[in-house]
């Protein structure tokens, strides 16, 4: 068995019923983290509609969200996600602006990783997050059947 995760009558992703637990699961927790709607519908009779400009408000701030971030663990638990989210926004055609992401995080820093011999970590060059974040999702849409 699987489930779609479709814009209107196109299929982005058909994962196996587990994967596809796993991440609506994963979505409410980022939800609530962002306190945004992610445009991700209920799964009715193994089918999941998006919604394109609530899903793409929410994949902006799970981008910043990340980018304001150096913490280790942190980063662990949202980059599979975060990649997984981004396959999902490319197959959309969602336009993910990656210079001005890449530049020095707007806003405050969030979850900053502290370290007794190095004191506080900075987010990682916004090049390298970047080209690390999309190589991610280039290595999971590989595997994301459609």
């Amino acid at each position: 068995m699987s489930q779609y995760f479709d814009l209107g009558d196109e299929t982005l992703w058909n994962p196996s019923n587990g994967a596809s637990r796993m991440f609506r699961r994963q979505v409410a927790v980022f939800e609530a983290e962002l306190e945004l709607s992610s445009g991700i519908g209920p799964m009715e009779n193994a089918e999941c509609q998006i919604d394109l400009v609530t899903f793409e408000a929410f994949v902006n701030a799970l981008l910043a969200q990340h980018r304001r971030t150096s913490h280790a663990i942190v980063l662990a638990l949202s980059d599979g996600f975060t990649a997984t989210v981004l396959v999902l926004a490319e197959r959309a055609g969602i336009e993910v602006h990656w210079a001005q992401l890449g530049a020095a995080p707007d806003g405050p820093l969030e979850d900053m990783q502290v370290s007794a011999l190095t004191g506080m970590s900075a987010p990682g060059e916004g090049g390298s997050w970047a080209a690390g974040l999309r190589e991610k999702a280039r290595e999971l849409g590989r595997r994301m059947p459609r």
